[in-house]
């Protein structure tokens, strides 16, 4: 096989494989997916939570309000029925209640 011919390959055929890797890239890409459904009854207040509860946003207080799950390291109490992601806003969690 001779430079010329290789060079000559190569000018048509990479394009063309080239073409056809970035086009099944998007193809196979990842799925779109839906804004979450937030719940109609949730007050200005609240905020859906990944089960899809509506649940007290942090607050501050001088002692943990009735329902406080957590303390927030910048002193927010948490009302959070999870663990993951409780005070994620706030620096985290200090204390569990």
């Amino acid at each position: 096989m001779t430079i010329e011919y290789r060079k000559r390959v190569l000018r048509f055929v990479l394009p063309a494989v080239s073409a056809a890797l970035f086009g099944a890239g998007a193809l196979l890409g990842a799925p779109a997916t839906a804004a979450p459904l937030l719940h109609a009854s949730c007050s200005a207040t609240e905020y859906d939570n990944v089960d899809g509860d509506c649940v007290p946003r942090p607050q501050q207080a001088p002692s943990a309000p009735p329902g406080a799950t957590a303390l927030c390291k910048d002193g927010d109490y948490s009302f959070s029925e999870n663990h993951r992601g409780t005070c994620s806003g706030h620096h985290g969690v200090a204390k569990w209640l």
